[in-house]
Protein backbone atom coordinates (compact mmCIF):
# COMPACT_ATOMS: atom_id res chain seq x y z
CA UNK A 1 0.00 0.00 0.00
CA UNK A 2 1.17 3.55 -0.58
CA UNK A 3 2.46 5.76 2.19
CA UNK A 4 -0.85 7.98 2.71
CA UNK A 5 -3.74 8.69 5.07
CA UNK A 6 -6.37 6.11 6.21
CA UNK A 7 -9.65 6.53 6.23
CA UNK A 8 -12.78 3.98 6.44
CA UNK A 9 -15.43 4.34 3.54
CA UNK A 10 -18.75 2.00 5.28
CA UNK A 11 -22.05 0.97 3.53
CA UNK A 12 -23.82 -1.11 5.97
CA UNK A 13 -25.64 -4.23 4.15
CA UNK A 14 -29.05 -4.85 4.11
CA UNK A 15 -30.15 -1.48 4.88
CA UNK A 16 -31.19 -0.04 1.22
CA UNK A 17 -28.74 2.46 0.69
CA UNK A 18 -29.69 4.64 -2.27
CA UNK A 19 -25.20 4.33 -2.99
CA UNK A 20 -23.98 0.97 -1.85
CA UNK A 21 -27.38 -0.87 -1.44
CA UNK A 22 -26.78 -3.15 -4.27
CA UNK A 23 -24.14 -4.58 -6.11
CA UNK A 24 -20.97 -2.39 -6.15
CA UNK A 25 -22.38 0.88 -6.67
CA UNK A 26 -20.73 2.83 -4.13
CA UNK A 27 -17.36 1.71 -5.63
CA UNK A 28 -16.94 4.83 -8.14
CA UNK A 29 -16.89 7.11 -4.94
CA UNK A 30 -14.86 4.38 -2.86
CA UNK A 31 -12.47 3.94 -5.66
CA UNK A 32 -12.16 8.23 -6.44
CA UNK A 33 -11.08 7.92 -1.78
CA UNK A 34 -8.97 5.03 -2.56
CA UNK A 35 -6.76 7.25 -4.87
CA UNK A 36 -5.95 9.49 -2.05
CA UNK A 37 -6.39 7.90 1.51
CA UNK A 38 -5.78 3.92 1.89
CA UNK A 39 -9.49 2.88 2.58
CA UNK A 40 -10.79 0.29 4.41
CA UNK A 41 -13.89 -0.90 3.28
CA UNK A 42 -16.55 -3.54 3.95
CA UNK A 43 -17.27 -6.46 1.16
CA UNK A 44 -20.46 -4.41 0.21
CA UNK A 45 -18.81 -1.61 -0.95
CA UNK A 46 -16.82 -2.94 -3.68
CA UNK A 47 -18.48 -7.22 -4.43
CA UNK A 48 -20.26 -6.54 -7.54
CA UNK A 49 -21.24 -10.43 -9.13
CA UNK A 50 -18.56 -10.76 -11.52
CA UNK A 51 -16.94 -7.36 -11.00
CA UNK A 52 -15.38 -5.87 -8.34
CA UNK A 53 -14.22 -2.34 -7.04
CA UNK A 54 -11.61 -2.92 -5.36
CA UNK A 55 -8.19 -1.53 -5.63
CA UNK A 56 -4.43 -2.02 -4.35
CA UNK A 57 -5.17 1.19 -1.97
CA UNK A 58 -7.95 -0.75 -0.55
CA UNK A 59 -8.42 -2.93 2.94
CA UNK A 60 -11.36 -5.00 2.06
CA UNK A 61 -12.63 -6.09 5.91
CA UNK A 62 -15.63 -8.01 6.52
CA UNK A 63 -18.18 -6.40 9.10
CA UNK A 64 -17.49 -7.82 12.25
CA UNK A 65 -14.02 -7.33 12.30
CA UNK A 66 -14.59 -3.71 11.30
CA UNK A 67 -16.24 -2.98 14.30
CA UNK A 68 -13.41 -5.53 16.28
CA UNK A 69 -11.05 -2.81 14.07
CA UNK A 70 -12.67 0.06 15.80
CA UNK A 71 -13.04 -1.12 19.02
CA UNK A 72 -9.64 -1.02 18.79
CA UNK A 73 -9.58 -5.21 19.53
CA UNK A 74 -7.28 -6.04 16.41
CA UNK A 75 -5.45 -4.38 13.96
CA UNK A 76 -4.89 -5.04 10.01
CA UNK A 77 -1.53 -6.38 8.84
CA UNK A 78 -1.87 -5.40 4.61
CA UNK A 79 -0.34 -8.24 2.71
CA UNK A 80 2.43 -8.56 -0.15
CA UNK A 81 1.40 -11.60 -1.26
CA UNK A 82 -1.79 -13.28 -2.30
CA UNK A 83 -3.80 -14.73 0.43
CA UNK A 84 -4.72 -18.95 0.05
CA UNK A 85 -8.10 -18.65 -0.01
CA UNK A 86 -10.67 -21.98 0.86
CA UNK A 87 -13.68 -22.15 -0.43
CA UNK A 88 -16.66 -23.65 1.67
CA UNK A 89 -19.69 -24.85 -0.05
CA UNK A 90 -23.18 -25.50 1.44
CA UNK A 91 -24.03 -29.29 0.92
CA UNK A 92 -27.37 -28.71 -0.42
CA UNK A 93 -26.00 -26.91 -3.33
CA UNK A 94 -27.18 -29.29 -6.78
CA UNK A 95 -24.47 -30.70 -8.19
CA UNK A 96 -25.02 -29.19 -11.44
CA UNK A 97 -25.01 -25.39 -9.35
CA UNK A 98 -22.09 -26.56 -7.86
CA UNK A 99 -20.31 -27.30 -10.89
CA UNK A 100 -20.83 -23.69 -12.28
CA UNK A 101 -19.07 -22.38 -9.50
CA UNK A 102 -15.50 -24.94 -9.87
CA UNK A 103 -15.62 -23.55 -13.02
CA UNK A 104 -15.71 -19.75 -11.27
CA UNK A 105 -13.09 -20.94 -9.37
CA UNK A 106 -10.70 -22.26 -11.69
CA UNK A 107 -12.00 -18.87 -14.10
CA UNK A 108 -10.75 -16.85 -11.67
CA UNK A 109 -7.12 -18.91 -10.45
CA UNK A 110 -6.63 -18.43 -14.46
CA UNK A 111 -7.45 -14.91 -15.08
CA UNK A 112 -6.23 -13.06 -11.62
CA UNK A 113 -3.82 -15.92 -10.55
CA UNK A 114 -5.64 -16.00 -7.16
CA UNK A 115 -4.54 -18.79 -5.21
CA UNK A 116 -7.88 -20.99 -4.12
CA UNK A 117 -6.21 -23.83 -2.23
CA UNK A 118 -9.13 -26.13 -2.63
CA UNK A 119 -13.17 -25.93 -1.65
CA UNK A 120 -15.18 -28.05 1.13
CA UNK A 121 -18.51 -29.49 1.01
CA UNK A 122 -20.38 -29.53 4.52
CA UNK A 123 -21.07 -32.33 6.46
CA UNK A 124 -25.32 -31.15 6.36
CA UNK A 125 -27.36 -28.26 5.08
CA UNK A 126 -26.91 -25.39 6.07
CA UNK A 127 -30.19 -24.38 6.14
CA UNK A 128 -30.27 -20.66 5.18
CA UNK A 129 -33.24 -18.79 5.37
CA UNK A 130 -34.11 -14.87 4.21
CA UNK A 131 -36.20 -12.11 4.83
CA UNK A 132 -37.31 -8.74 4.84
CA UNK A 133 -38.92 -7.45 8.36
CA UNK A 134 -40.88 -5.23 8.96
CA UNK A 135 -38.25 -1.89 9.60
CA UNK A 136 -37.85 -3.26 5.81
CA UNK A 137 -34.59 -4.27 7.37
CA UNK A 138 -32.59 -7.61 5.49
CA UNK A 139 -32.66 -10.56 7.96
CA UNK A 140 -32.82 -14.28 8.31
CA UNK A 141 -31.60 -17.12 9.77
CA UNK A 142 -29.27 -20.14 9.24
CA UNK A 143 -30.13 -23.52 10.61
CA UNK A 144 -26.89 -24.92 11.01
CA UNK A 145 -24.51 -22.45 11.26
CA UNK A 146 -21.99 -24.66 13.07
CA UNK A 147 -21.35 -26.91 9.62
CA UNK A 148 -20.20 -23.73 7.94
CA UNK A 149 -17.46 -23.65 10.46
CA UNK A 150 -16.70 -26.73 10.89
CA UNK A 151 -15.82 -27.03 7.57
CA UNK A 152 -14.26 -23.58 7.23
CA UNK A 153 -11.69 -25.21 9.88
CA UNK A 154 -10.90 -27.97 7.91
CA UNK A 155 -10.01 -26.09 5.35
CA UNK A 156 -7.72 -23.54 7.42
CA UNK A 157 -5.91 -27.08 8.14
CA UNK A 158 -4.79 -27.30 4.60
CA UNK A 159 -3.27 -23.83 4.68
CA UNK A 160 -6.19 -21.64 3.98
CA UNK A 161 -5.27 -18.10 4.99
CA UNK A 162 -8.59 -16.70 4.28
CA UNK A 163 -12.71 -18.17 3.69
CA UNK A 164 -15.03 -17.75 0.65
CA UNK A 165 -18.20 -18.87 1.95
CA UNK A 166 -21.17 -20.23 -0.85
CA UNK A 167 -24.66 -21.41 0.56
CA UNK A 168 -27.66 -22.26 -1.06
CA UNK A 169 -30.41 -19.69 -1.12
CA UNK A 170 -33.59 -20.36 -2.22
CA UNK A 171 -34.96 -18.22 -5.26
CA UNK A 172 -37.28 -16.02 -4.73
CA UNK A 173 -39.20 -12.42 -6.11
CA UNK A 174 -36.58 -10.07 -6.60
CA UNK A 175 -38.60 -7.89 -8.52
CA UNK A 176 -38.48 -4.88 -6.15
CA UNK A 177 -34.65 -5.19 -5.96
CA UNK A 178 -34.12 -5.11 -9.55
CA UNK A 179 -35.96 -2.12 -9.87
CA UNK A 180 -34.10 -0.47 -7.43
CA UNK A 181 -36.91 -0.38 -5.03
CA UNK A 182 -35.74 -1.53 -1.11
CA UNK A 183 -33.24 -3.36 0.37
CA UNK A 184 -31.29 -6.28 -0.73
CA UNK A 185 -33.06 -9.19 0.81
CA UNK A 186 -30.08 -11.66 1.25
CA UNK A 187 -27.55 -9.42 2.55
CA UNK A 188 -29.03 -9.50 6.13
CA UNK A 189 -28.45 -12.74 6.44
CA UNK A 190 -25.22 -12.93 4.71
CA UNK A 191 -23.94 -10.60 7.35
CA UNK A 192 -24.99 -13.23 9.73
CA UNK A 193 -22.42 -15.86 8.28
CA UNK A 194 -19.48 -13.68 7.58
CA UNK A 195 -19.86 -12.08 11.06
CA UNK A 196 -19.89 -15.61 12.56
CA UNK A 197 -17.28 -17.00 11.01
CA UNK A 198 -14.72 -14.03 11.59
CA UNK A 199 -15.85 -14.25 15.56
CA UNK A 200 -14.79 -17.99 15.38
CA UNK A 201 -12.07 -18.29 13.45
CA UNK A 202 -10.38 -14.43 13.51
CA UNK A 203 -9.63 -14.44 9.93
CA UNK A 204 -10.86 -12.81 6.42
CA UNK A 205 -13.97 -13.76 5.07
CA UNK A 206 -16.90 -13.10 3.02
CA UNK A 207 -20.18 -14.57 1.67
CA UNK A 208 -21.67 -15.50 -2.10
CA UNK A 209 -25.48 -16.78 -2.43
CA UNK A 210 -25.82 -19.60 -4.31
CA UNK A 211 -29.28 -20.72 -6.46
CA UNK A 212 -30.70 -22.58 -8.60
CA UNK A 213 -32.04 -20.62 -11.26
CA UNK A 214 -28.88 -19.32 -12.50
CA UNK A 215 -30.34 -18.34 -15.90
CA UNK A 216 -29.50 -15.20 -17.15
CA UNK A 217 -32.06 -12.26 -17.09
CA UNK A 218 -33.37 -10.83 -20.23
CA UNK A 219 -34.96 -7.81 -18.92
CA UNK A 220 -33.48 -4.43 -18.04
CA UNK A 221 -32.94 -3.79 -14.45
CA UNK A 222 -32.12 -0.79 -12.90
CA UNK A 223 -28.29 0.21 -13.27
CA UNK A 224 -27.04 -0.09 -9.26
CA UNK A 225 -27.81 -3.83 -9.29
CA UNK A 226 -27.09 -4.88 -12.85
CA UNK A 227 -23.59 -6.70 -12.35
CA UNK A 228 -25.92 -9.33 -9.88
CA UNK A 229 -28.07 -9.58 -13.51
CA UNK A 230 -25.62 -10.43 -15.80
CA UNK A 231 -23.98 -13.54 -14.01
CA UNK A 232 -25.20 -17.14 -12.80
CA UNK A 233 -22.43 -16.71 -9.68
CA UNK A 234 -21.62 -14.11 -7.61
CA UNK A 235 -17.95 -15.29 -6.39
CA UNK A 236 -15.75 -13.91 -8.54
CA UNK A 237 -16.02 -10.36 -6.46
CA UNK A 238 -15.33 -12.00 -2.81
CA UNK A 239 -12.12 -14.16 -4.32
CA UNK A 240 -10.57 -10.89 -5.47
CA UNK A 241 -11.46 -9.29 -2.52
CA UNK A 242 -9.97 -11.67 -0.33
CA UNK A 243 -7.07 -12.82 -2.18
CA UNK A 244 -5.46 -9.12 -1.05
CA UNK A 245 -7.60 -8.51 2.39
CA UNK A 246 -5.56 -7.93 5.25
CA UNK A 247 -4.54 -10.26 8.30
CA UNK A 248 -6.71 -9.75 11.36
CA UNK A 249 -3.61 -9.53 13.72
CA UNK A 250 -3.32 -8.43 17.60
CA UNK A 251 -0.09 -6.35 17.33
CA UNK A 252 1.44 -4.52 14.57
CA UNK A 253 0.14 -3.37 10.93
CA UNK A 254 -2.73 -0.46 11.50
CA UNK A 255 -4.39 0.10 14.42
CA UNK A 256 -7.27 2.61 15.01
CA UNK A 257 -4.63 5.03 15.79
CA UNK A 258 -4.36 5.47 12.72
CA UNK A 259 -7.36 5.92 11.15
CA UNK A 260 -7.82 9.69 10.49
CA UNK A 261 -11.88 9.37 9.19
CA UNK A 262 -14.77 7.57 8.34
CA UNK A 263 -17.31 7.96 5.92
CA UNK A 264 -21.29 6.85 6.29
CA UNK A 265 -24.39 7.20 4.99
CA UNK A 266 -26.22 10.31 6.58
CA UNK A 267 -29.02 8.62 8.15
CA UNK A 268 -27.38 5.23 9.49
CA UNK A 269 -24.84 6.36 11.94
CA UNK A 270 -26.02 4.31 15.18
CA UNK A 271 -23.36 1.68 14.53
CA UNK A 272 -19.78 1.30 16.46
CA UNK A 273 -17.80 2.62 13.93
CA UNK A 274 -19.57 5.41 14.41
CA UNK A 275 -19.60 5.64 18.27
CA UNK A 276 -15.92 4.39 18.34
CA UNK A 277 -15.12 7.21 16.37
CA UNK A 278 -16.54 9.99 18.25
CA UNK A 279 -15.12 7.93 21.14
CA UNK A 280 -11.66 8.62 19.85
CA UNK A 281 -11.70 11.97 18.31
CA UNK A 282 -11.59 10.46 14.32
CA UNK A 283 -14.05 12.69 12.11
CA UNK A 284 -17.12 11.34 10.95
CA UNK A 285 -18.62 12.61 7.67
CA UNK A 286 -22.57 11.91 7.09
CA UNK A 287 -23.60 12.15 3.29
CA UNK A 288 -27.13 13.05 2.52
CA UNK A 289 -27.10 12.18 -0.80
CA UNK A 290 -26.94 8.45 0.57
CA UNK A 291 -30.17 7.48 2.44
CA UNK A 292 -31.16 4.24 3.77
CA UNK A 293 -34.38 2.53 5.45
CA UNK A 294 -33.01 3.52 8.87
CA UNK A 295 -33.43 6.83 10.59
CA UNK A 296 -30.27 7.30 12.71
CA UNK A 297 -28.97 10.79 12.26
CA UNK A 298 -26.50 13.14 13.11
CA UNK A 299 -29.33 14.94 15.55
CA UNK A 300 -29.82 11.78 17.10
CA UNK A 301 -26.08 10.65 17.94
CA UNK A 302 -23.76 13.80 18.25
CA UNK A 303 -23.39 16.84 16.38
CA UNK A 304 -19.96 16.26 15.97
CA UNK A 305 -20.73 13.98 13.16
CA UNK A 306 -20.14 16.09 10.19
CA UNK A 307 -22.58 16.38 7.13
CA UNK A 308 -21.72 16.58 3.45
CA UNK A 309 -24.34 16.83 1.10
CA UNK A 310 -22.23 14.54 -1.85
CA UNK A 311 -19.84 12.39 -1.89
CA UNK A 312 -18.22 14.37 -4.64
CA UNK A 313 -18.25 17.41 -2.16
CA UNK A 314 -16.43 15.53 0.47
CA UNK A 315 -13.54 13.84 -1.73
CA UNK A 316 -13.12 17.95 -2.52
CA UNK A 317 -13.02 18.91 0.96
CA UNK A 318 -10.94 16.21 2.69
CA UNK A 319 -7.87 17.39 -0.19
CA UNK A 320 -7.61 20.28 2.33
CA UNK A 321 -7.50 18.37 5.31
CA UNK A 322 -5.63 15.54 5.20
Amino acid sequence: MKNQELGAFIVPTGIGASIGGYAGDASYWAREFAKKYNLIVNPNVVNAGCFSGITENMLYVEGYSIDEFFRGKCNLLPINRKNKIGVVFDKAIPQGILNVHINTINAVKTIYGIDVIGYDITDIEAGVKFDVDESEISTGSVENITTILDSAKRLLNKGAEAIAIVCRFEDDDFDDYSNGIGVDPVGGVEAIISHYISRELKIPCAHSPAFDDITISQKIVDARCSAEYITPTYLPCILIGLSRAPKIVKEGGLSINDLKFLIMPANSLGSIPVFESLKRAISVYAVKENQTVLNIKKSTINNKIIEVDTYEKLANMLINIY
